[in-house]
């Protein structure tokens, strides 16, 4: 056997050396508070995630399912399609229909031009946030006056989610046409009102004296000249620290079926 067909003495010692030099490097392990750190990173981004979903229900789901529901209740009315045709406005004293006596019946819509053509909502009996302003849309203040009555038809609605009914009321000006539409099947009911915006104020929650029968005059009767429309929505945007107030006042009244009130067809000037 020739001397370069034998292995090195040494050779063993050395592939040895080379094992252990590629063996894998032990991990340095983690503290307990470094675990903690990370667990508490862990929950931050599942609770920023939960809460981004929460918002875009909140925001936009709602709305989505209010608006159908809405749709529905305008529907379940069976409002008759009124006349083309201008009618003939009226500015004597209008009919009145009686409150309704349950919370949450459905008695009319409300329509306002400057809202856009296709907004058309329903108004419900009582202000309950979750039997009426979440489901309904438009809440009809129990006590206040009813349409066309001497006195202040006050609403409430909300200004962002579910439907957000009122979401542009900043946005009224002076002379703006407010048209609500009361109708009753079981009596044959079924009558336009048409109010314009006066003025806008913002007040905090107690200055109930916005929906008094004369509003901001507390106490004082109601006279043939005092049929008002007062509509309330939070302010501002996603708080409830104030409300914003808006008031109308009758301009005229007419019968649905002897035509449309010509606001609904003129663009909001």
């Amino acid at each position: 056997m020739t001397t370069h067909d034998t292995l090195p003495a040494h050779g063993g010692a050395q592939d040895e050396q080379v094992g252990r030099s590629r063996s894998p490097r032990r991990r340095p392990r983690q503290t307990v508070g470094g675990a903690l750190l990370s667990l508490v990173a862990e929950l931050l981004i599942i609770a920023g995630a939960a809460t981004g979903l929460y918002v875009l229900w909140t925001a936009w789901w709602t709305d989505v399912v209010a608006v159908h529901d809405q749709t529905a209740l305008v529907q379940d009315l069976q409002q008759v399609k009124p006349p083309s045709e201008v009618g003939t406005e009226r500015r004597g004293v209008a009919p009145v229909l009686a409150e309704p006596p349950g919370l949450s019946s459905v008695f009319g819509t409300m329509q306002i031009p400057r809202f856009g053509a296709d907004y058309d909502r329903p108004i419900g009996e009582g202000t309950d946030r979750e039997k009426v302003l979440n489901t309904i849309g438009l809440g009809h203040y129990q006590g206040t006056a009813m349409p066309g009555a001497e006195g202040n038809f006050a609403v409430a609605g909300h200004r962002v989610t579910y439907g957000k009914p009122l979401n542009q009321i900043a946005d009224l000006k002076p002379d703006d046409a407010i048209v609500v539409r009361v109708t009753d099947k079981a009596t044959n009911f079924d009558t336009w009102y048409v109010y314009r915006v006066t003025d806008s104020q913002i007040v905090t929650p107690d200055h109930v004296e916005t929906i008094a029968p004369v509003p901001n005059k507390p106490g004082v009767e109601p006279t043939g000249d005092d049929r008002w429309l007062t509509l309330t929505a939070c302010h501002p945007m996603w708080s409830a620290k104030e409300r914003f107030v808006t008031h109308a006042k009758l301009d005229y009244w007419m019968p649905a079926s002897e035509g449309t009130p010509k606001e609904l067809s003129e663009p909001a000037k």
